[in-house]
This record gives structure tokens, C-alpha cells and sequence, in this order.
């Protein structure tokens, strides 16, 4: 009954201002990994290419940069309306806390402008530039995206744990310091933690376009080659990325105990409590199916069974998630770490048969799991977010702004009507992203068929030196 009474308090406008914000960032969020990553990833065959003077790494680095290009510009249309969606649907926490946490805002607003002049100067110099001189002029990408990154994730570690500010007598935030607004608690793990899964999503996506073709009979260099270094990349930081992890998980134990009972679906406080495997949590406290695991969680939290466990009783039900949300939470929360585990296993294969036999594996099996590797990564980036959100509720702004507070005073059918109306602008946005990447296949098969087997004479122009009359820059 007292569930009730909260969900009436709650403005009708809220439901589709979180739906629209939540279906904006999972959209936006598929694109990310290849934001962040790809330019790295790319220059890394680039380097390879021009040190081993091999012209099939080269026409792979080139052709990763066009994806990355058309990639960026699709970035420009979600991100955009993500930006505006925080003073439209969320006026309450960027009136009165913009001045906080918006410095991490301008940051990446800055990133995105000179990523954005990067990528052009690295495109355009393909085939214009001094070999040299191109591949030195693409280094700095890589460190603008991570700029980027470092401007979102210390907005969202800030709102988890916000420092900074003394608060007046009205409540609103007074003497500001900036640099205890950036550095919180939560920006390290949450920015190492995130920087490292967009490295490992974007190696296995783009290792599985080309296991994908290996699977299909395509064996030649220019499939091994493009599988090998995004996979490797991958692969080495996995169990990277699953230490981090755990790292992050302990962090959120000890800086937002209610916020890890919900990822955890612990009711009561106490010592040697168990580790559910999925479960649902009722609004008794109760759980419904899932797999217990006896004083698994005091050990994971804090390595012994005596370990206290908060529970999310230990504040009003009007200070944590209900049942259903921590439910979410939690399936989510699981569902990440099961993917990730399976990667590692993933990754250990391909280490394993490299070290041993100085080759790539050479199962259907392994190249299957390599080609399920991308979307599954893509999932788990999903779930990262579904938890750090959910599991935060019921405050924006952790224990000083709640989302009922924050949220816009439109009417819930206006919202509706946007929501749809942003639906469809993304169903034609990614749609078009992913005509342009067909088209671009099939162009280069249909060069690669002219020139014959690729990462033999791949193209009838190199990416360096003289090109031959007629052909197009």
C-alpha cells in the first residue's frame, strides 16, 4: 500500500520523460564503443601497416576511418538530442545543479569539436598526405575520444556521488569547487570501468564482422588481418575489464550501500548473506526463483562471510528503489557479469591456443563465439547502464535531488507525441546508417573483385604514392 501512495506522488510526466531519456541513451550507447575506440583500434593497423609496409593493413586502417567517419556523424544526430533532452525533459536538476557538474558537459563538447576536425584532416589525408605526416596527424584521436569520456563520466559520477558544493538555506548549491566536482568518489572506477568495456565492445564487434566472414569461407589475409588485431586488443584487456569490474562493484558497496542492495536484491541487513543468480525480489522482501547461493555475496563484497551487507530497509521506502526497479537492477547487473565471464573464457581460448601453438584457433566453435562476441558486448554495455541508472533510483541526484524533482512540467500527451516523434527520427537515422555501410560492402567487394583476392592487390590505388590516371581521390 505505502508502494502505492509513493508511485501516486510521482508526476504523470515522469514515466514517458524516462522512457524517451532511456530509449535516447540505449540508442545512443550502440555507437559509443566504435566512438571511443575505433580511432585507436584503426591506428594501431595503421601503424602496423606503414612499419611492415604492408598494403593490406593499410586498405583495412582506411576503411575502418570512413566507417569511423560516417560512425561519428551518426554520433553527431544522437548525441545532440541527448544533450537537449537534459534541459527539456530534466529542467529541476540542470537549474539548479548546472553549475555544479556542468563543467564535465563542456568538456566533452570540446572533445566533440575537435574529434570532429581530427577525423576530417585523417580522412582527407589518405592518399594527400606524406605517409609519415597522416599517421602522425591521426595520433591525437584516440586521446580526444578519451576526453570525451572523461567529460560524460564525471557528469554521471558526480550525480552518484555528488561533492563540491555546500548547499544554502534554500537548499540550492553555493561555493563550488570544481575540481571536487570533477574528481568524486566514483569518477576513477566509473571512468577506467567504462573506458576499458568501450575498448573490449568495439575489438569484438569489429573481430566478429570478419569471423562472421571467416565462417562464411573467407580465409584470405585480409580476413585474418582484420580479425587478429581488433580480437587481440580485445582479448587482452578482458580480464582487464573484469578486475575493473569487480573493482567498481566494491566501490559502489562502500559509497552507496542502498544502490548496491538493489543490485544485489538484499532486503534486510546482515552479515553471511547469500548471492542470488537472478531471482525476482517481491514487495515483502521475498525471492521468487533464481539461483542461492549461500553467503556468496558477504564474500564477494568484502572476501568473508561476516561481511555486513546493507539492505535496502536500512532507509524509507521513499529513499530506494521499489521491487520492480531493483528486480531490473539486478537482472541487469547479472546478465553483465554473465557476459563478461563468458568473454573471459573467450578471451583465455584464443590466449591459450596462441602460446601454445603460435596460431589463431582454429575451431567453427571459437570463431561462432568471436562472432557473438560483438552483440553480446553491445548488451553488456546496456546492462552497465540499466544498473548505475536503476539501482540510483529514486534520486537524480544521489540523496540531494529526486527525479520527481527534476523532471519537466510538460504534459505527459506532449511528451508522448515527442517520444514518438523521436522514434522515428532514430528508426530513419540508424536505418540510414546502416544503408550507408551496406553500400560501402559492396563497393569494396566490388573493388576487391576487380583487383583480386584482397590483401593482394585490394584496390587498383594504393593508400600512399602515385595514383593511377582516372582514379577518383
Amino acid at each position: 500500500m505505502h508502494t502505492v501512495l509513493l508511485l501516486a506522488d510521482v508526476p504523470p510526466q515522469t514515466l514517458p520523460a524516462r522512457s524517451m531519456m532511456a530509449f535516447t541513451l540505449a540508442s545512443h550507447i550502440i555507437l559509443v564503443p566504435m566512438g571511443v575506440a575505433l580511432p585507436l583500434i584503426t591506428l594501431i593497423m595503421h601503424g602496423y601497416g606503414l612499419r611492415r609496409g604492408d598494403a593490406t593493413a593499410l586498405l583495412l586502417a582506411r576503411r575502418w576511418s570512413a566507417v569511423m567517419a560516417v560512425q561519428f556523424a551518426i554520433g553527431v544526430v544522437t548525441g545532440t538530442v541527448l544533450s537537449f533532452e537534459f534541459g527539456l525533459l530534466w529542467p529541476g536538476m540542470m537549474g539548479r545543479w548546472g553549475d555544479v557538474f556542468g563543467i564535465g558537459f563542456g568538456v566533452e563538447a570540446w572533445a566533440f569539436f575537435l574529434e570532429a576536425v581530427l577525423i576530417a584532416v585523417y580522412l582527407f589525408g589518405w592518399r594527400r598526405l606524406p605517409a609519415r605526416t597522416h599517421f602522425l596527424l591521426g595520433l591525437p584521436l584516440p586521446l580526444t575520444a578519451l576526453l570525451g569520456a572523461f567529460g560524460i563520466l564525471a557528469a554521471n559520477a558526480w550525480m552518484n556521488t555528488p561533492r563540491g558544493f555546500t548547499l544554502d538555506s534554500a537548499g540550492n548549491p553555493v561555493d563550488v569547487k570544481i575540481w571536487k566536482a570533477i574528481f568524486t568518489p566514483m569518477f576513477g572506477p566509473q571512468y577506467w570501468h567504462f573506458v576499458v568495456a568501450m575498448f573490449v565492445t568495439a575489438g569484438y564487434v569489429v573481430a566478429g564482422v570478419y569471423a562472421v566472414g571467416r565462417l562464411r569461407g573467407r580465409r584470405d589475409r585480409y580476413h585474418r588481418l582484420g580479425f587478429t588485431v581488433p580480437f587481440t586488443l580485445a582479448a587482452v584487456l578482458t580480464p582487464v575489464q573484469f578486475v575493473l569490474g569487480d573493482s567498481i562493484a566494491r566501490q559502489v558497496f562502500r559509497k552507496q550501500p542502498v544502490k548496491f542492495a538493489a543490485m544485489e536484491i538484499v532486503w534486510k541487513t546482515d552479515t553471511h548473506q547469500p548471492e542470488y543468480l537472478y531471482g525476482r525480489l517481491r514487495p515483502d522482501g521475498g525471492i521468487s526463483g533464481g539461483i542461492r547461493i549461500p553467503q556468496l555475496d558477504s564474500i564477494l563484497a568484502g572476501f568473508h562471510a561476516d561481511t555486513k551487507v546493507t539492505g535496502l530497509t536500512s532507509v524509507p521506502a521513499s529513499d530506494r528503489p521499489t521491487a520492480r526497479q531493483a528486480t531490473i537492477a539486478h537482472w541487469a547487473f547479472d546478465t553483465m557479469v554473465g557476459i563478461g565471464s563468458l568473454l573471459v573464457l573467450l578471451a583465455l581460448w584464443y590466449g591459450a591456443t596462441w602460446l601454445l601453438r603460435r596460431r589463431t584457433p582454429a575451431s567453427p566453435w571459437f570463431y561462432r563465439g568471436a562472432a557473438v562476441a560483438g552483440v553480446a558486448s553491445v548488451v553488456a554495455v546496456e546492462c552497465g547502464w540499466i544498473t548505475a541508472e536503476v539501482a540510483r533510483q529514486p534520486w537524480i541526484v544521489y540523496q540531494n535531488m529526486r527525479v520527481a524533482e527534476a523532471v519537466t512540467a510538460t504534459r505527459s500527451t506532449s511528451l508522448w507525441i515527442t517520444f514518438g516523434l523521436v522514434v522515428l527520427l532514430y528508426v530513419f537515422v540508424f536505418g540510414s546508417f546502416l544503408a550507408v555501410l551496406l553500400k560501402m560492402r559492396s563497393r569494396w567487394r566490388l573493388a576487391d573483385a576487380a583487383g583480386g583476392p584482397p590483401g593482394e592487390t585490394p584496390e587498383t590505388d594504393t593508400p600512399y604514392g602515385p595514383r593511377s590516371a582516372g582514379s577518383r581521390p
